[in-house]
Formats: C-alpha cells, sequence, structure tokens
C-alpha cells in the first residue's frame, strides 16, 4: 500500500474517531430536534448563509465518510429548513458527499481487489460500460440498500465520475423529495396527537410505496431503453414461442398448453434434442449393455460359471438405438400437436424481439423461449481435422466396435463411455489433463472411479496433455505429453469429450443485443430473463448445469415467469441440484462437496460411512464405495451429500428431498427404511452423525443412575 493511501486511511481514521468522541451522534435524534428545533429557526433566520453552510458541510462529511446520520440529517434538513431550502441544500449535499465517498473507494480499494479478483471484475466492468448509468439510477431511485454501501461498491467500478455524479443527482431527488417532506412534517408536531396528522401520515404513506412506485419507474425506463430500436406487433400470434425441441423447450411447451396459452415449438433437427438422441438414452442403453457383460464376466464370485462373453456390437447398436424408438413418441410432434402446440421442424432466427422467422414465414410472439441446448466442444489440436474423430452425438452412428478407443476427457461422460467400451472388449486409454478425473469432485471420489476404471481394463492417464495427432502406416496415433515424457497413443478411433458449447449461433441474438456470458452460454438474470424482458433462456443454452433435470427445473420457472411475471416472478434455486455421474459404482452428488466448501470457506463437520458396512451391498457384492455427508458444525443441517455406491443415483433422491425441506439427519435417522436395501445406508450414515454427538454428560449421569438402580452401592456397603 502506497504512502497516499496510509495517509488517507490515518486521516479518514481520525476524523471518524472525533466522531464519536465529540458525542456527536447524540446530537442526530429525534428528541434533539424536538429539543432545540425553535433555537435552530431562530439562529437560520439571524443567519441563513452561515446555518445553511454549516449544515450543508456536516451534511457532506457525513455523507463521504459513510458515518450514520445521513438519513436522520435528511428528516432534519427538512424540518428545519422547509421543503423548498431543504430539498436544495440536501440534494446538492447528499450528491456531493456520495462521489466523495465514491471517489474514497476508487482510491483507497479499486486496484487492490482488480488484482484479487480479476475475471470477475472483468465482467462487471463490462456491463457497467454498457448499462452503468441505467443499473446505477435503478439502484439510486429504488432504495433497497443503503447509500452509502451503494458509493463503496460503485468506487470500485469503471463508472466515469461525471456519469456517477449527475446520474446520482438525478435519481436521488424524488426520493429526497419524500425524506425533506416527511421532516417537515415532523417538525410541525407540537404533541403526540399530532402523529395522526393526515399531512404526516400521507408523508409516511409515500416513503411506504415509494420503493414500489420507484421501481416500477425504473424498469419502465430501462424497458424502452431496451425496446427503442424496434418496432413493437400490435397483435401476436403466440403467448409464447419456444426455439429447441429438447427436454427444456419439451417441457416450457408443455408447461405453457397445459395453462392454456398458444404455443409454438420450433425444432431444426429431431425431436427430443440431445438427451433422447445422442446423450442420456442412447449411452444408459450402451451402459446397461456393457454391465451384461460384466456381470458375465464377474458372474463366478457368486458361484455361478460362465464363459467369456461374446459381444455382438451390432447388436449392442441395435439395443441402443430400439431404446431411442420406444421413447422417441413421448417427445415427437404428434403427441406435443394432440397437446395444442403448434410444431415447426425448420431453422429459427430472431428478426425482433418478438418475431421470428421460421423456413419461409414470420411468427410473432409475445415472449420467445431460446432452448437450444449445447454441442460437444471440439479442441483445436494439430491434425483433428482429417482423423476418425468421434463424440457423444456421432458416437452413436458406429456399426464396428473400435479395437482401439482413446477418449479425450476425464469428466462425466469420458468416464462413462471409457468403462463401457472397455467392459465391451475395446482397449481404451483415457487421457485427462488435470491430475484427477472428474475434477469437480472431491479428490478421494475421483481417486475411487480411477480405481474402478483400471480394474475394468481402462489404462487411465491423468496430468496428460494431448499435443498432436499423426498418422502412419500402422494408423493414427496421439501425441501426449506425460510426466514430461512424449509418447503417442495408437487409436482406431478418438472419442473426444472436453465439455460442451451452446449453441446460440445463427439464432439472430447478436443482432438484438442478446449478449452470452463468459462460459458461452446465454447471459440472463436470475428470472431467466436476457438483455431483452421478453426474451427467455432454459436448459444447456442457459447454464450453469448442462444437465437434462436442470434443464426441465428451468423449463418451468421460463414458462411461469414469461406468462405470469407481470403478476408473480420466480427465481431458479439451484441449492438442491443433483447430478450423477453413470460408471459403476454410480457417483451421485447434491449440494456442496468438500472441494467446494473449502473454496467457498464454508464450515463443514464431515460425516462418513463405507459401503462395505451395509448388509445389502454385502449380499450383492457391492461394498466399495462410500457415503460423505456434509452437516453444519455441531447441527444435523445437510449441507451436501455425494455418495460413491451401486445405483446411487437412485437412493440420491433422499438427501435432496432433506435439504430442499430443511430436514436433518435426525429424520432421516427417525425413519423408517425397508431392510435390507441400499438405500438404508442413508440412516446409517445419519446413525454415524448420531453417534459422534452423544450426549456424553447425560450419558455419564444415566451410567450412574443405572448402577443405583442394580444395587451396586448397596452390595459395596456389605
Amino acid at each position: 500500500m502506497n504512502r497516499q493511501r496510509l495517509l488517507l486511511i490515518a486521516f479518514l481514521v481520525t476524523v471518524v474517531a472525533l466522531f464519536y468522541l465529540s458525542g456527536a451522534p447524540a446530537y442526530l435524534t429525534l428528541e434533539t430536534l424536538q429539543a432545540y428545533r425553535g433555537d435552530f429557526q431562530a439562529l437560520f433566520q439571524q443567519s441563513p448563509w452561515q446555518v445553511a453552510g454549516a449544515f450543508f458541510a456536516i451534511y457532506v462529511v457525513v455523507t463521504a465518510l459513510s458515518l450514520p446520520g445521513a438519513t436522520l440529517m435528511t428528516l432534519l434538513g427538512g424540518a428545519l429548513f422547509g421543503l423548498g431550502w431543504g430539498l436544495l441544500i440536501i440534494s446538492f449535499a447528499s450528491t456531493i458527499g456520495a462521489t466523495l465517498a465514491f471517489l474514497i473507494s476508487r482510491f483507497l480499494f479499486r486496484k487492490p481487489i482488480e488484482k484479487r479478483f480479476p475475471r470477475q471484475f472483468e465482467r462487471i466492468n463490462r456491463g457497467v460500460e454498457r448499462d452503468g448509468a441505467l443499473y446505477l439510477f435503478t439502484l439510486r431511485l429504488v432504495p433497497i440498500f443503503p447509500f452509502f454501501i451503494i458509493n463503496l461498491v460503485m468506487g470500485l467500478t469503471r463508472i466515469k465520475t461525471v456519469t456517477y455524479y449527475w446520474v446520482s443527482q438525478v435519481a436521488m431527488l424524488p426520493g429526497t423529495v419524500i425524506y425533506v417532506n416527511a421532516g417537515g412534517q415532523l417538525g410541525e408536531l407540537e404533541s403526540l396527537s399530532g402523529i395522526l396528522s393526515p399531512s404526516l401520515l400521507a408523508s409516511f404513506a409515500l416513503l411506504a410505496v415509494f420503493p414500489w412506485i420507484a421501481r416500477r419507474i425504473a424498469l419502465l425506463v430501462q424497458k424502452r431503453k431496451m425496446y427503442q430500436a424496434f418496432t413493437r406487433p400490435s397483435t401476436f400470434d403466440y403467448d409464447i414461442l419456444v426455439i429447441g425441441g429438447g427436454s427444456a423447450g419439451l417441457v416450457t411447451s408443455y408447461i405453457a398448453s397445459a395453462v392454456n396459452a398458444k404455443v409454438a415449438l420450433v425444432e431444426k433437427h429431431k425431436m427430443g434434442g440431445d438427451c433422447l438422441n445422442t446423450g442420456c438414452v442412447p449411452s444408459k442403453a450402451l451402459i446397461r449393455a456393457a454391465r451384461a457383460a460384466h456381470e458375465i464376466r464377474t458372474a463366478e464370485r457368486f458361484g455361478v460359471s460362465a464363459s467369456e462373453p461374446s459381444i455382438d456390437f451390432a447388436q449392442v447398436m441395435r439395443h441402443v438405438h430400439q431404446a431411442i424408438a420406444d421413447i422417441e413418441p413421448h417427445d415427437s410432434v404428434e403427441r406435443y400437436s394432440n397437446l395444442g402446440v403448434a410444431v415447426y421442424q425448420a431453422q429459427a432466427t430472431l428478426t425482433s424481439p418478438w418475431e421470428v422467422r421460421v423456413g419461409d414465414q414470420t411468427l410473432s410472439a409475445r415472449h420467445i423461449v431460446i432452448a437450444t441446448g449445447a454441442r460437444p466442444r471440439i479442441p483445436s489440436l494439430p491434425g483433428i481435422e482429417g482423423a476418425p474423430v468421434l463424440t457423444s452425438e456421432t458416437l452413436w452412428s458406429l456399426t464396428e466396435q473400435p479395437k482401439r478407443l482413446v477418449v479425450l476427457g476425464g469428466g462425466a461422460i469420458g468416464c462413462e463411455l471409457s468403462q463401457s467400451f472397455a467392459r465391451l472388449g475395446t482397449a481404451v486409454t483415457l487421457v485427462e489433463g488435470t491430475p484427477r478425473l472428474m475434477g469437480r469432485e472431491d479428490d478421494d471420489v475421483g481417486d475411487h472411479v480411477e480405481a474402478t476404471l483400471a480394474r475394468d481394463g481402462v489404462t487411465v492417464m491423468t496430468h496428460t496433455q494431448a499435443l498432436e495427432i499423426t498418422q502412419s502406416e500402422t494408423g493414427y496415433q496421439l501425441a501426449v505429453e506425460h510426466n514430461g515424457e512424449h509418447t503417442h497413443l495408437p487409436f482406431d478411433q478418438l472419442l473426444v469429450s472436453v465439455g460442451r458449447q451452446a449453441n446460440v449461433e445463427g439464432l439472430g441474438l447478436e443482432e438484438l443485443g442478446v449478449t452470452t456470458s463468459e462460459a458461452g452460454t446465454l447471459e440472463l438474470n436470475t428470472r431467466l430473463q436476457t438483455r431483452l424482458p421478453n426474451i427467455w433462456a432454459c436448459g444447456d443454452v442457459a447454464g450453469p448445469y448442462q444437465l437434462t433435470h436442470a434443464g426441465a427445473h428451468q423449463a418451468w420457472h421460463a414458462a411461469v415467469n414469461a406468462l405470469f411475471g407481470e403478476l408473480k416472478s420466480f427465481a431458479v434455486d439451484y441449492r438442491f441440484m443433483p447430478a450423477v455421474t453413470y460408471t459403476q459404482p454410480e457417483v451421485a452428488r447434491v449440494g456442496l462437496n468438500e472441494k467446494e466448501a473449502k473454496a467457498q470457506e464454508i464450515d463443514y463437520e464431515l460425516t462418513h460411512y463405507a459401503m462395505g458396512e451395509s448388509d445389502r451391498a454385502i449380499a450383492e457384492g457391492a461394498t466399495e464405495g462410500f457415503i460423505k455427508v456434509l452437516t453444519v458444525p455441531g447441527r444435523d443441517k445437510i449441507l451436501g451429500a455425494t455418495i460413491v455406491a451401486e445405483n446411487a443415483g437412485e437412493w440420491l433422491g433422499e438427501f435432496t428431498l432433506a435439504m430442499k425441506h430443511g430436514l436433518g439427519l435426525n429424520k432421516l435417522l427417525g425413519t423408517i427404511h425397508p431392510y435390507p436395501t441400499l438405500g438404508e445406508a442413508a440412516k446409517a450414515t445419519a446413525g454415524v452423525w448420531k453417534n459422534a454427538h452423544k450426549p456424553e454428560r447425560v450419558l455419564a449421569l444415566l451410567k450412574r443412575y443405572f448402577a443405583w438402580r442394580r444395587g451396586e452401592g448397596k452390595k459395596e456397603a456389605q
């Protein structure tokens, strides 16, 4: 910290200390106002400029130093100077003081904080550059947060000082009028009965409704600015138009049609989206086939003799496509047409906030929901263009089983497919750039998955960087750097699983000013609105969770907020979002894990239960795995649960339900579970927590009590 900052801090600390030591806060009370109002008004009439100037200076200092009393001084100003003089003095004093506080905050804290959080503040400053004046105007107009906090926080941004001053001057004026007027009414009180005077009650009524009125005004101003370049249609074809027929788009359409809204759904490819056609359904069908092979291969441990399974890969893929075909009617054009949804199978492009070009026609809707999903991300790897590369989308077109498969990416999809292909007999090498698989999970979870995959025949190479793809007479090779050494991994197919990117291109969003986040998903508020309030988004294109059930959860909010948001809207709650990785054993989690709790500096207590203690797991030969539950220290409130176990996803819901409805581990312990089941391990985990929190003093007293009841004291006496 440089010398100027130190001097300024010393000066500010000295002034604040003098403020409190002088007893000044004691004078900033309504009692003082009543006691000295007459004397002060007489002094003001005698020396108006000196009194007004002194009040002005004190107000500026109090505001600039963020000292308590600014609100009361506003009321005092109204009481002492009246509405006219009070408004003039306080309006300028408050703005000058706020700007000084803003500059102090900027000088002391902006550079250190920007250096500490560069990425976060880069994003914030982009928003401030675009909408800073409007954002500040809204904050000033709607007094939800104390103004001194706004001064200090805005000083950390790169908004211009001139802009900050004039926006504050204008936006604080309505609130200043109301507070000064209320102060004027308080100053005229002569007895307690005067509290019930109509004018005073009217002033307080204005104070009560002002935030609501100001918010409505701010929203209207913001909306007018957003839409000023567009012409709104006088009538609409639909209440809501959904772009994308995947899980999120289908749920949005279903909910909207269920409440009799007129709905259009536009899908340019297959109904059902990734989940049905290239994601959840085909991958789980493949996993089940691979598991069958594994069960045959390991049946001898149960005393059942079986030879090495014979894999008909073409038949495996027919099973996969049959699963898709059997579920397809649930997501079909026919079903949704019967529900009253107008389904269009064409490319959709927005031409205005309310109009969408669909094929050769233009449709209009009051609200538009973007649910276009995401696609696998292809890394910019030298030589990848001409190589036999698969993704989670193109994998399902395989008709011949690859003999050598290299999987690039050790996340959930990479781990699931690596295990499945290895169990089907493919030689699989899994390449992951970070030190562990499934990097979002705790280290022990990643280590467990790695050991499981290795046992199934997967060659796991963590901390390995892919360099390039080369081709020789023997075929394709992936050049990698592993433990500081270069090596080449031969393959017949390369499966890329390094993440997904949102489908935002070609929709006309950029031309409308709809922006994306750093993650590439659409930038949304907590209600799932884009920068244009009538355009919404849900599903993978919205983030932050690219999960089918997350998309469905968002879809409810998008549909309800779009159709009824003028009356009531709902923020999306992601606190209890479950996620499952369908390896065997499965990895299921809801809420915080240890890694996240430490990163967020959240105190927690860990309860651990080994699946080897479960009777059903022992009977099933599925004793690998564990349960980890994070709770508030000293309490049974659940912060998060991670299950690594057979069919973990099937019984994760108990922890999710408990967290959602505030049920602690004591409630789980008191719930009867059927025996023997794997889900009983949830109750057993609660028992481990309870045992660690035994009331030792009570138990010691009980021990003495029972000893007394047994008459042990009498025996000793005899």
